[in-house]
Formats: C-alpha cells, sequence, structure tokens
C-alpha cells in the first residue's frame, strides 16, 4: 500500500549534529529518521593538510513526516537546531510521490481514523 500524503525533511549538518537533529524531529511529532554520511563541498570548507584538500564531513538526516507535521518538525528543527545562523547547515522539504515500507507509520494512522 502506497501512500502520497508523506514528506521527507532533508537535513544536513557537520558531522556529530545528527543525534541532536534526530531527537528534535522526534520531540516534534517525527517517529525516527535516518543518517548517512557525506562530505561538502563548499569552498569556505576545503582545507589543505600537507597539501591534500580535505573537506568536512557530513551528517544528512531524513526524516519521514505526515504532510500534517511537516511546518512543526521542521520548524523545530530550525529553531533547536539553529539552522538560520551561517554555517551550521541546510534544511528542506521535499513532497513524496509514493512512499512505501513505512508500516509503523501507516498503522498509526490507521489506529488514529
Amino acid at each position: 500500500m502506497k501512500k502520497k500524503n508523506h514528506s521527507v525533511i532533508v537535513t544536513i549538518v557537520k558531522k556529530g549534529k545528527a543525534k541532536k537533529i534526530c531527537q528534535v524531529a522526534k520531540d516534534a511529532g517525527a517517529k525516527g529518521g535516518t543518517t548517512l554520511l557525506a562530505r561538502g563541498t563548499s569552498i569556505k570548507d576545503f582545507r589543505k593538510v600537507f597539501g591534500i584538500s580535505i573537506d568536512e564531513q557530513r551528517a544528512v538526516v531524513l526524516t519521514i513526516v505526515k504532510q500534517e507535521l511537516e511546518d512543526k518538525v521542521f520548524e523545530e528543527i530550525l529553531d533547536k537546531c539553529e539552522l538560520n545562523k551561517p554555517g551550521t547547515g541546510i534544511t528542506f522539504i521535499v513532497d513524496l510521490k509514493k512512499v512505501d515500507g513505512i508500516a509503523h507509520l501507516l498503522k498509526e494512522a490507521s489506529q488514529n481514523d
């Protein structure tokens, strides 16, 4: 069963900050998230050590939420993780056309109906 009323909140922060993002999202109503490690390519972040360019590791947090919760979770992440300050990270929302594999979210939704 594929549902279309979910979004994914994508948050990209410095490595080590993902745990706080996940906790803030959960406190705002999300049921969890997935963290991936990545590398940034911002010009400001490149440094050289012994002539080798080093770029800082990033954490990408993917949080699937019902669309009715997306604004609340998004605003809490912005506020409590201070993503509106320069250099702290970026977050954005992507509407999901279809999603499956979220039985725990769908079960909860059917119990609330």
